[in-house]
């Protein structure tokens, strides 16, 4: 009898927690991505011994995303130049928004990261900037002179490609500090390592418009580009596709560029390690690789607001490129940098943004009556009638 009276309990226990945890609510989907985080832990310790754990734990991040792009109702053109680094990203995306059905047209100049900020900030021509690095203080003093004020929307990250010929059969491995002595000094091969052939050092690099000119004399030169301009056998150019065919002439060949013009012509050219380190997903998100490196677009408020059309291609890019940069052959940012991204976007439109699938408010623009002028004509629905005719 015990026995039945504890399991009757059990069972009224069990629906009264079932019935308390019903409800009328539905919660809001939401996206999230799981990221996985080491963790070290020290578990145990003597005086001969420290025992370490490492336990692998997850942290969520959250999914920020924009209003929801119909590429069918987006009529407009969109001007962008700058980048040739940026370019396959910026045409893969256009061509994806155009094949959704978006009808204007979007102009992508492959010009170098700062003839595109020339155009942007001193012209006034361009509404989309694409850079290979960040924009520089001088740059954001010309925008501002023509009453822009820049934007910068992280899109990806590059690895920095360092090559040279499928036919190079004693080079696989370089070091920051070799890298500086083959774009400057040496004359030959054998002056960077002795075993290496006593033949000339060719070279091809991109013109010093470019964003991954800059990037590199940074990294390898500390901003002075005057040793790598003075080196012999040099050849520049803003045309990616020019350096290739540059470094697949000759064995004795280097140039670099980004990742995605190795990854198109890999069949004919050979990726050099830096530090021992290979590039990949994993190098360029750890850091270890030393020549990962940022990609951007650049954008106005004024431009956005006033040209709905490129609001709503940077919108797109934004919520579709890391499902298309692999494709092209870059890495996709963290989700936390393309949510900043995204929250740029929303704070120039003036858009609250939630998590996952949460639908964004919108704020409209204040009109002003008086100031609005011609006519309007509408016709349909006698039920819509009267609340129009109330309107108007």
């Amino acid at each position: 009898m015990r026995f039945k009276l504890l399991a009757l309990s059990a069972l009224i226990i069990a629906l009264l927690v079932a019935c308390g945890g019903s409800t009328d609510t539905t919660e809001p989907e939401v996206i999230t991505e799981t990221v996985q985080v080491e963790v070290t832990r020290v578990v145990t310790e003597t005086q001969t011994e420290t025992v370490v754990e490492t336990v692998t734990e997850t942290e969520t991040v959250e999914v920020l995303a924009l209003p929801a792009v119909d590429p069918l109702a987006v009529t407009g053109d969109v001007v962008s130049a700058g980048s040739s680094t940026v370019f396959p990203l910026a045409e893969a995306i256009a061509e994806q928004f155009r094949n959704e059905g978006y009808s204007g047209n979007i102009t992508i100049d492959s010009i170098g990261s700062g003839a595109g900020f020339e155009r942007f900030c001193v012209a006034g021509e361009t509404d989309v900037s694409n850079a290979s690095r960040p924009i520089k203080d001088s740059e954001i003093e010309s925008c501002q002179a023509i009453g822009r004020t820049p934007i910068e929307f992280r899109v990806g990250t590059d690895a920095l490609a360092v090559t040279v010929s499928a036919d190079n059969d004693f080079l696989t491995d370089v070091t920051l500090e070799e890298l500086a002595l083959i774009f400057s000094t040496a004359e030959t091969w054998a002056d960077v390592r002795p075993e290496w052939p006593a033949e000339p050092i060719q070279r091809f690099i991109p013109g010093t418009d470019s964003g991954t000119f800059d990037y590199f004399v940074e990294e390898i030169f500390a901003e002075d580009e005057a040793p790598i301009l003075a080196a012999a056998n040099l050849q520049l150019s803003e045309d990616d596709n020019v350096l290739v065919q540059g470094i697949e002439g000759s064995p004795y060949a280097i140039g670099f560029f980004g990742y995605a013009y190795y990854q198109e012509n890999k069949e004919a050219l050979h990726i050099l390690n830096i530090e021992g380190v290979e590039p990949s997903a994993t190098s360029v998100e750890d850091g270890s690789y030393a020549l990962a490196r940022p990609l951007f677009i650049y954008s106005d408020a004024t431009i956005m607001q006033e040209k709905p059309q490129v609001a709503s291609y940077i919108n797109y890019f934004l919520t579709n490129v890391n499902d298309v940069i692999g494709e092209v052959g870059y890495f996709p940012a963290s989700t936390t940098a393309i949510n900043g991204a995204k929250q740029a976007w929303a704070d120039a439109q003036n858009v609250s943004l939630g998590g996952g699938a949460q639908t964004a408010g919108v704020t409209l623009p204040v009109v002003d009556p008086l100031a609005v002028e011609g006519d309007v004509v509408s016709a349909g629905s006698s039920t819509v009638f009267p609340l129009a005719e109330a309107i108007a």
